[in-house]
């Protein structure tokens, strides 16, 4: 297997078991905010629920075709309605749906075969290599789960 690929679901293994560690969080800890004006802890993972959502259900299927990849969709607009419903939605339910879409995850990039790994993908105008795109998704985990740990 790919060494890139295996970096990468080894990264999504480790954000499941980082996420079940958050089970012992007190609710109120949960919808703590991560700082002044930002979003609260069940806001920030619903937010990657929603853009782990659209890289399996509109990246990966075009990967695996071969064909360009669509545009992202709005990202204010993806965020605020995230943010809106992990507003109303269980602690419980937000970890297991955030496992659930992370294993699907690792589910579709063991799919994606080797060598798509050494070449570069068009997202509109852009050109990047698949390794360098979720490169950019691991990182935005890093940032968030960061800023998670500071405050619990």
């Amino acid at each position: 297997m790919n060494e890139k690929k295996i970096a990468v679901i080894n990264h999504y293994e480790k954000t499941i078991e980082w996420m079940n560690r958050l089970r012992k969080l007190p609710e109120d800890s949960w919808r703590t905010s991560i700082g002044e004006g930002r979003w609260t802890i069940a806001e920030v993972i619903g937010h990657l629920i929603a853009w782990d959502e659209f890289v399996l259900l509109q990246r990966i299927p075009h990967l695996l075709k071969g064909v360009e990849l669509p545009r992202s969709p709005e990202v204010e607009l993806v965020n605020q309605q995230a943010a809106e419903l992990s507003r109303s939605r269980p602690m419980g339910d937000t970890i297991n749906q955030f496992n659930e879409i992370r294993k699907s995850l690792i589910v579709g990039i063991s799919n994606i075969p080797d060598e798509l790994w050494e070449h570069d993908l068009s997202i509109g105008r852009k050109c990047i290599s698949l390794f360098d795109y979720f490169a950019g998704l691991m990182e935005h985990d890093h940032h968030h789960f960061s800023q998670i740990n500071e405050i619990i």
